[in-house]
């Protein structure tokens, strides 16, 4: 099972502060846990939403805005995505995680390919694993 697990914003990352020494080595340890553990597939702090733009689709009409956002309690302002066999292993490894100044995160779980069910044809499938190979490919082609 695959969970995005979201940090949310506040009114420092809105800001643009930066975590101090102390909570980025906190955060080195924590992050060193979850790959030495196999959980950690993905996981990265995002800019503030001042520099972050939305787009609203309605039929084929685009609306583009730029941040910042108001409410900064919906914002994301990191995320991590683990791989882990439950809900319940995802909620303990978030217990852990080094955060003490009110921060929060929530937890979603990923769709896997069965979640579909039957309208995830054969073929969609195949389109799918043709677009995780490609990714892999240029993942090691960039060198990331």
């Amino acid at each position: 099972m695959r969970f995005l697990v979201m940090v949310k914003a506040n009114k420092d990352s809105e800001a643009g502060v930066m975590p101090d020494e102390r909570m980025l080595t906190e955060m080195g340890k924590f992050n060193d846990e979850l790959v030495k553990a196999g959980v950690m597939l993905a996981g990265e702090g995002l800019q503030p939403s001042s520099k972050g733009t939305r787009i609203s689709y309605s039929g084929s009409k685009r609306t583009v805005r730029d941040g910042p956002f108001t409410e900064t309690k919906e914002l994301v302002a990191g995320f991590w995505i683990w791989q882990v066999k439950s809900r319940q292993e995802a909620l303990e490894w978030a217990k852990r995680i080094p955060f003490t100044q009110g921060e929060e995160v929530e937890i979603r779980q990923v769709f896997e390919a069965d979640d579909f069910g039957e309208a995830f044809t054969p073929e969609l499938r195949k389109q799918e694993e043709r677009q995780r190979a490609a990714i892999e490919k240029n993942k090691q082609r960039s060198g990331k």
